[in-house]
């Protein structure tokens, strides 16, 4: 009986951790080792690796869904298949800065440091550091504008809906696209 409860709680927080509940994904990583900041928001899905204790999260990072932290390299599973004497890992540490928005499906490799006010686009491979207040995307991941220059950009485009209820956002943007969503 006891081994059924430890199955059955294993298949919830894999559960938890695929749908998401913001607190309880953040609560489970930092039991982990993860360090976590203020204000972040964690959607499911979301890998923080078999060394979740290498990573550092700041404040106000938004992390969305299919994000992978990769903390070590498996790629020494060749050297040592090769020399065999070197029984060797290795690791880096994942460190995200401050007012971060990691897109959908990113993959952070070991030994990165991505700074504060920033944006990585969706699908980018993160293989090197990544500057303050800048647009990061692709594979790899290269410099595509300053924060500013994204703001400067998108302003025109900004649709003030954040604080709209969902039945009001669906009215004010099917008024505004002509659309007739069911």
């Amino acid at each position: 009986m006891l081994k059924i409860r430890n199955i059955i709680k294993k298949i919830q927080k894999l559960f938890l951790l695929k749908l998401g509940n913001n607190k309880k994904v953040i609560k489970y990583w930092q039991k982990k080792g993860a360090k976590i900041g203020e204000n972040c928001t964690i959607y499911g899905n979301v890998n923080f690796g078999s060394e979740p204790f290498l990573i550092e999260i700041g404040n106000n990072v938004k992390i969305t869904s299919n994000v992978n932290f990769i903390t070590h390299d498996g790629g020494v599973h060749t050297i040592r298949n090769k020399y065999l004497e070197h029984d060797a890992d290795l690791f880096g540490k994942i460190k995200v800065g401050n007012n971060v928005f990691i897109g959908y499906n990113v993959l952070i490799l070991p030994g990165v440091t991505i700074g504060d006010n920033t944006i990585l686009g969706a699908g980018s491979v993160v293989t090197k550091d990544v500057r303050n207040n800048a647009v990061y995307a692709g594979i790899p991941a290269k410099f595509i504008c300053t924060i500013d220059e994204y703001y400067k950009k998108n302003k025109p485009y900004l649709e003030y809906t954040k604080k709209m209820e969902s039945e009001e956002k669906k009215d004010y943007l099917e008024n505004k696209y002509k659309l007739k969503v069911k």
